[in-house]
């Protein structure tokens, strides 16, 4: 973003962008079938200074159903990767097109150098959990259980206080 005019004109584009995916994403909510199909994106980047990087991340994430994990480096000669997940992933090449249109957006310089959705790779999200260890606690639970727990050894260290003072 090296213009204060392409600035501006970011600006109004992601906000519009963040506020039509939040819109899908709340209607989704209200169907039956939410469409919900996670999946794991692996995006070769375009971009390369670190503020770019910035940008390019923070406007993933903030966009509602998708939110950038992190960036890999793949080795000398290779574009570095950011790996997002998606939310609606039915259609994974339209979710990849997406991002390659959020990057041009960010750099317009990269638009010379075109991706083929149909070429980045990306993998649905599966819960291992049940299959790696059917009879482990659920984690959900298990951190209500330990939140409960803390709760009462408080609850009863200020009974005790109260009592001794008393």
């Amino acid at each position: 973003m090296k213009t204060i005019l392409h600035g501006i004109r970011y600006f109004f584009w992601i906000v519009k962008e963040i506020m039509v995916a939040g819109f899908a994403t709340a209607l989704a909510a209200f169907r039956a079938d939410s469409g919900i199909q996670p999946i794991v994106i692996y995006y070769p980047l375009r971009v390369d200074s670190e503020w770019e990087l910035f940008w390019f991340s923070t406007s993933v994430t903030a966009t509602p159903s998708t939110l950038a994990m992190g960036f890999r480096d793949t080795g000398a000669g290779k574009p570095r990767i950011m790996l997002v997940q998606a939310a609606f992933g039915s259609n994974p090449e339209d979710v990849i097109a997406g991002l390659a249109d959020m990057e041009e957006h960010v750099a317009p310089r990269v638009k010379d150098t075109p991706i083929d959705p149909t070429q980045v790779l990306w993998e649905s999200y599966e819960d291992l959990r049940d299959a790696a260890n059917p009879d482990a606690a659920d984690p959900v639970d298990a951190a209500d259980q330990a939140r409960r727990a803390r709760r009462a050894r408080r609850s009863r260290r200020s009974g005790l206080a109260q009592n001794g003072r008393k």
